[in-house]
């Protein structure tokens, strides 16, 4: 049976989710600055790739053309000083070169999909591989490596880009021709509400998110390991070596993958954990208790006690992919000139699972002729 995502109302939350704030203040709520843009760069075929900057509450947003990555975004700690909590880089040439997804949006199918290979309607598919055997974030050239055309919008007290683009029948393998708009918004209270919409031509399969590496301390502080998480999830999806899910949904109580109760990243991240050592760390799908919804509901919340900075997540999907960092190897130096190392950020990405097209028991990611592909995620801060 398919377990239709595709009756989600994108707008559903507007009048609900998107207008609530996390122990905002009124001075907080400081008003909208109309986006405004600037050349970032040039690709090496001339291309030229902008920068978006947006404010809106207390929050700060830096987005590019290239791949409608999130350059940076700024809140306020406790005291008001604001850091850049998101990795990246100050160069399109470091994206281009050596990013590993750094902010960007990730289709068409976000996280992995086993040996590239799918069977649909009775045709199978081969993909782009470019994670050992499988197909990681779309392939080679995924979203998160295309240029995207951007719109900027105020509506009401909201400001925000909506982000176009057509994926043509065949690219990275997947089939039918599809149509994307994606819609950033900063709320007037500082939320971050993303908005995806897609439809196609033929049958295929969709799975868009997004893939910010938070460090609420500051982008290039240091390890995120003290901050506190706590995930709504009583599963989680176990994987092989090759991180690829075994079609189990595990119980998460008694093993380091309990973040029923927020705790620390770091408590158990160590723990001699065949699934951790998988992962070199947390890699994995979580089951979101409140599976697939009409409206975004909250499932998550980070805090970094030291600066007092919170996110919390609110989503229809019924996943989350939390991953810890575990593979920034000391190699990258970010927008604020310090070294990423192990462990320097995480990412929270709200998915359908991880090679759900080979799992008949997981959520459908199949997207059909004369359907249309939602999903909504919010981010929420609060100091």
């Amino acid at each position: 049976m398919e377990l239709n995502r595709r009756t989600v109302i994108a707008g559903a939350a507007a009048a609900g989710l998107a207008a609530t704030t996390l122990g905002g203040t009124a001075e907080a709520a400081t008003g909208g600055r109309a986006p405004s843009k600037k050349l970032f760069g040039r690709l090496a075929d001339g291309t030229k790739i902008y920068r978006w900057s947006l404010a809106n509450g207390a929050t700060r947003l830096k987005v590019l053309s290239y791949g409608g990555i999130v350059q940076s975004l700024e809140i306020p700690d406790r005291h008001g000083r604001y850091r850049n909590v998101s990795l990246g880089f100050d160069t399109i040439e470091e994206y281009v070169a050596k990013s590993p997804y750094f902010g960007a949006l990730i289709g068409r199918y976000g996280n992995r999909i086993a040996n590239g290979q799918f069977t649909l309607d009775g045709k199978s598919y081969q993909l782009s591989v470019n994670d050992g055997v499988n197909s990681l974030h779309g392939g080679v050239k995924g979203f998160d490596k295309r240029v995207w055309d951007i719109e900027p919008f105020t509506k009401g007290s909201d400001v925000g880009l909506c982000l176009y683009r057509t994926s043509l029948d065949g690219e990275m393998g997947y089939p039918g021709t599809l149509k994307v708009k994606v819609t950033y918004t900063l709320t007037r209270h500082g939320d971050w509400r993303i908005d995806y919409e897609a439809t196609t031509d033929k049958a295929t399969v969709v799975n868009l998110t997004s893939h910010v590496y938070w460090n609420l301390a500051g982008e290039g502080s240091g390890s995120i390991y003290d901050h506190e998480l706590k995930i709504a999830a009583s599963r989680y999806t176990p994987v092989d070596p090759g991180l690829i899910p075994t079609g189990e949904l595990a119980g998460v109580a008694g093993t380091p993958f309990d973040f029923r109760k927020a705790r620390t990243i770091g408590r158990d991240i160590r723990v001699a954990d065949q699934q951790l050592l998988h992962g070199k760390g947390f890699d994995h799908n979580w089951v979101l208790d409140k599976g697939i919804t009409g409206r975004p509901e909250w499932i998550a919340t980070l805090k970094d006690r030291a600066f007092g900075r919170t996110l919390k997540m609110a989503t229809t999907e019924p996943g989350l992919q939390f991953y810890s960092g575990n593979f920034l190897d000391g190699t990258l130096v970010g927008t604020g000139g310090h070294i990423y190392r192990q462990g320097d950020a995480l990412c929270l990405e709200t998915q359908h699972f991880p090679d759900s097209p080979n799992h008949a028991s997981f959520p459908s990611t199949v997207l059909r002729p004369g359907q249309t592909y939602r999903s909504t995620t919010i981010h929420s801060f609060s100091a």
